[in-house]
């Protein structure tokens, strides 16, 4: 049972990958569902604001205090985690060692994409508020830059860097939190890209579908696909 921070590290670098506390495991595998304001089937309370046992507040420790375990919208467009002993595999299916003007090129990546990885690239992270000023994107312009936006982190180009509370004039916490992303290489640093390149398609869809089916032997195929291709 996981029923603090700490639990939840220990299963999630055993496991390598799971789809995020906080939303649906979509058949495949995530190491426990979604609770609001009241106790899951762990047990677990969800927000009040308890670091240690507010998974909600999870993913802002995760990018605070460590650097192997990478936190983004990378599982059917919603959020996951995905440890760096297993984020080469996920790399060697998602880019496949193609760069980001090649797949620009080929039509692959949207012109917003493209105004958007740039952005974030010319710097080491920015909140969303910063890449839309910087990149020029209008309120008009949302609901593309927020498709854009999930495109890059489920290709793996981007990934989230830090999660923050707003801060008033007075020092005081106010209103959601505000995510800001930096590029995958930026995150991890180049040794992960190294090993992915050692790594087939083939390879690495192999090797997630066995680990998936020892998480969860019931997974469907179909769904294993889609989750690993994203």
């Amino acid at each position: 049972m996981i029923r603090n921070y700490n639990d939840f590290i220990t299963k999630l670098m055993k496991a390598g990958f799971s789809g995020a506390i906080g939303g649906k495991d979509d058949g495949v595998f995530a190491l426990f569902r979604y609770g609001w304001g009241a106790e899951d089937e762990t047990g677990i309370e969800w927000h009040t604001g308890d670091p240690d046992s507010d998974p909600w507040e999870w993913r802002i420790r995760i990018l605070d205090e460590r650097n192997d375990i990478a936190y983004s919208k990378v599982f059917n467009k919603k959020a996951g985690y995905i440890t760096k002993g297993w984020y080469p595999y996920f790399l060697a299916v998602r880019r496949a060692g193609k760069l980001f003007e090649d797949e620009y090129a080929d039509g692959l990546i949207s012109n917003f994409a493209k105004r958007i990885y740039e952005t974030v690239a010319e710097n080491a992270s920015l909140p969303t508020n910063e890449i839309k000023r910087i990149a020029g994107f209008s309120r008009e312009d949302k609901s593309k830059f927020d498709s854009a936006l999930i495109d890059l982190q489920m290709k793996m180009y981007l990934t989230t860097s830090r999660v923050e509370r707003n801060i008033s004039r007075e020092g005081k916490e106010y209103g959601w939190t505000t995510t800001a992303f930096c590029t995958t290489e930026h995150f991890f640093g180049e040794s992960v890209f190294e090993q992915a390149a050692k790594i087939s398609t083939v390879e690495a869809i192999n090797k997630i579908t066995e680990r998936i089916y020892e998480l969860n032997p019931t997974a469907q195929e179909k769904k294993i696909i889609k989750f690993i291709r994203g």
